[in-house]
């Protein structure tokens, strides 16, 4: 990326006339974009490699203090991984698959620039194990935040059983993977998975306010704190993430998983054989 102070770029998949994320830079601000609209924002194989592409170019831009995650999508923020494409896969697919995820999550992690996300409405699956990989979470008072994996046949995979538990306790990150339930904005403020909610007309305020104070800090001592902050979170982070990658995979080589991604696409209830 160039080192102007204001830019943009933009990756366009080869079927669509607009492209899959926007990227502009601005006063030291990286804003990325999801922009796959007509599709509710479900991450497919080739938008998972444009999403890390344009992180791991970010993160090198000498100019970027501070990025921020949103949505173009009015409908959902995601509707999380491309069921349709997973359905099909075997163990060393869904292997794959899941460490792709992962590869992402842990570069919003790791990337020296603090990450603000602004959420709202639908936050499903993936999009919501992105968010935890992220620094600050704001949601706009109509989101909706669901782990659903368990009614497909699976596990999340993306870093979910880790990060939000992390996150939110173990108690209610339980809770929320074993039953699949949806919280509100509201609820997820009070288990400290989202720092504000705000009204939706206001979520890109809130969030570039946000942005704006960051940017105006020195750099070497914001990127220090992220750094010696996550030394505190990442300890057993690591293994715990290889740990959830083995046992996503295994679920790939089950009749559940089949039913349960089938079931979902047809729209009917699984019939699970726990087998």
């Amino acid at each position: 990326m160039s080192k102007t102070n204001t830019h943009a770029t933009d990756i366009k998949s080869a079927d669509e006339e607009e492209p899959n994320i926007k990227v502009a830079i601005t006063d030291g601000i990286a804003t990325i974009t999801l922009n796959r609209v007509k599709n509710l924002n479900v991450f497919t194989e080739e938008t998972l490699h444009e999403f890390y592409d344009i992180l791991e170019k970010v993160s090198q831009d000498e100019v970027v203090k501070v990025v921020v995650l949103l949505s173009a999508c009015e409908k959902a923020f995601t509707a999380g991984a491309d069921i349709k494409k997973m359905v099909k896969m075997g163990f060393n697919e869904g292997r794959a698959w899941s460490q792709l995820g992962h590869k992402i999550a842990r570069k919003l992690e790791t990337i020296p620039q603090p990450v603000i996300i602004g959420l709202h409405r639908y936050v499903l699956g993936g999009g919501v194990e992105f968010a935890c990989a992220c620094d600050i979470r704001i949601a706009a008072e109509d989101t909706v935040f669901s782990q659903p994996e368990i009614d497909i046949g699976v596990i999340p995979g993306w870093g979910g059983t880790q990060r939000l538990s992390r996150i939110v306790g173990i108690a209610k990150a339980k809770e929320m993977i074993y039953t699949g339930m949806r919280i509100n904005a509201h609820e997820a403020l009070e288990i400290g998975l989202v720092n504000h909610v705000v009204p939706r007309e206001n979520l890109q305020e809130a969030v570039m306010t946000i942005a704006q104070t960051m940017a105006a800090k020195g750099k070497l001592a914001l990127f220090g704190c992220k750094r010696s902050i996550n030394k505190l979170h990442d300890s057993f982070l690591p293994e715990g993430l290889e740990y959830e990658i083995d046992r996503w995979s295994e679920l790939f080589d089950t009749h559940d998983q089949k039913e349960g991604m089938r079931a979902f696409l047809e729209g009917r209830e699984p019939e699970f054989k726990d087998e």
